[in-house]
This record gives structure tokens, C-alpha cells and sequence, in this order.
């Protein structure tokens, strides 16, 4: 039984942690047959859903793991984020102090400090990871295919939600992308633009329980052209 759209939105966190139960082929095909009516430009529908489970997602967590223990520098196809400043830091400190309270990790703790940062290149040892890419041909219209399968991948997660499973749309998890591109064998004509960790949530797991502060409307919403009583009206045709 899935739950209404609002209490997805509302409700819906990044699961970090998950249970040993697997996820069957069948729910995650009704999840990514959701996801796959996200709007694209032009209906393009630029997104590709490459779904890894088993020996070739432990081979994706090896490759990863391994290359960033000896110190490989890593290899994105897209741009990567860079360091946040200002208000933008603040959010992602914000967020890794309420991940690492609920952890019990110290500042000080240096070893598990690491082992949450591996965990990530490991994909949060979930039971199936979707790694999402975008047809290479648009690179040259523009970030538009980004945007687009940035919305099929957040309906994927909330599709996900909605029937139970847990999800955290995670960079790491591509940051080795020649790795993730070996393995899941990609196509040389997709790119590598994000994964997504999924899996039964873990309910014992104590970061499953953090929820990140959002802003209010009033932070980040602007409204123009409104009537006196709040109402919005169709301009007047010349």
C-alpha cells in the first residue's frame, strides 16, 4: 500500500542504513516505472536507470573503496561541487552534526570519521544501488538533461518511499565513475551523473532518523503581480 503524495514529500529522509532483506526485481520495477513519468524538456527524457545488486554492486563498493584508500583522485563526468562557502556551508556542516550526534562520533574520533566517509564510496552497503546517467549527445544543449534527470531521480526516491524503501541520492557512490562504468557496463554514450543507495531502512540504524532543517517559505519564495486579496490573475490580453 503506498502512502498520498503530500505525506511523501513531508515525510521522506535520506536512509543511510538498511536491513539485509532484499529488494525484489518486481518493486523496483514499479518504483523506476513511477520515477520514468518525471517532466524532461521537449520530452526528451534524457535519464537511463542502471539497477546493480550482488556481486556487480560489490564489485562497484570494491572498486571504490580501493581506489580512494590508495589515494586515487577522483574522477566525475560531471562537474564537481567543489567547496561550499557562506550560508551553503553552514547548511552541509548543519547536517553532518546532526548525522554525526546521532552516530555518537566525536570531532576527535578521526577512525570513524573515515568509516562514514567509506561508507558513502561503499554505497551505504545498500542492497541495490541505481546509478543514473543522461544521454552524452545533450551535453551540448546545456545543463537541461541534468535538471531532467534530476527530477526522475527524485521521483524514483519518492516512489521508493512511498512503498517503504529506503533511499539517499549519493555522489559518492560515482565519484570513481570509471569504476561504476566498468562494472555496470554503461554505455560510452550515457553519462555517469549520480546513484541512489536503496533498500529496506534498517530501523535500529540511528542517522535513518535525521531529518534536515528546511527554510520557510519566506527565506527563498518571492511572489509578484498578486491582487490585494491574494489571488493570482490571467493578464489582461492586448
Amino acid at each position: 500500500m503506498t502512502m498520498n503524495l503530500d505525506q511523501a514529500i513531508r515525510e521522506r529522509r535520506s536512509i543511510r542504513g538498511f536491513s539485509d532483506e532484499p529488494v525484489s526485481r518486481a518493486v523496483l520495477e514499479e518504483v523506476l516505472e513511477i520515477a520514468n513519468f518525471a517532466p524532461s524538456s521537449m520530452n526528451t527524457q534524457p535519464w537511463h536507470f542502471h539497477v546493480l545488486t550482488g556481486e556487480v554492486l560489490d564489485n562497484v563498493r570494491r572498486g571504490n573503496s580501493e581506489r580512494m584508500l590508495a589515494g586515487i583522485e577522483p574522477s566525475r563526468e560531471i562537474a564537481a561541487h567543489g567547496d561550499y562557502a557562506g550560508v551553503h556551508r553552514q547548511r552541509q556542516v548543519e547536517i553532518a552534526k546532526q548525522l554525526f550526534a546521532a552516530m555518537g562520533i566525536a570531532r576527535e574520533d578521526a577512525e570513524r570519521r573515515q568509516d562514514w566517509v567509506m561508507r558513502g564510496f561503499r554505497q551505504f552497503d545498500a542492497p541495490v544501488s541505481v546509478v543514473v546517467t543522461y544521454d552524452k549527445a545533450l551535453d551540448d544543449h546545456g545543463p537541461v538533461a541534468i535538471f531532467d534527470a534530476g527530477a526522475a531521480t527524485y521521483g524514483l526516491v519518492l516512489a521508493a518511499w512511498s512503498r517503504g524503501l529506503g533511499a539517499v541520492i549519493n555522489g559518492q557512490g560515482i565519484m570513481q565513475s570509471p569504476v561504476v562504468r566498468e562494472c555496470a557496463d554503461i554505455p560510452e554514450d550515457q553519462v555517469i551523473l549520480t546513484c541512489v543507495a536503496l533498500g529496506w531502512p534498517d530501523e535500529e540504524f540511528a542517522a535513518n532518523g535525521v531529518k534536515s532543517v528546511r527554510r520557510g517559505l519566506g527565506e527563498n519564495t518571492s511572489f509578484q503581480g498578486f491582487d490585494e486579496d491574494g489571488q493570482g490573475r490571467r493578464a489582461t490580453a492586448r
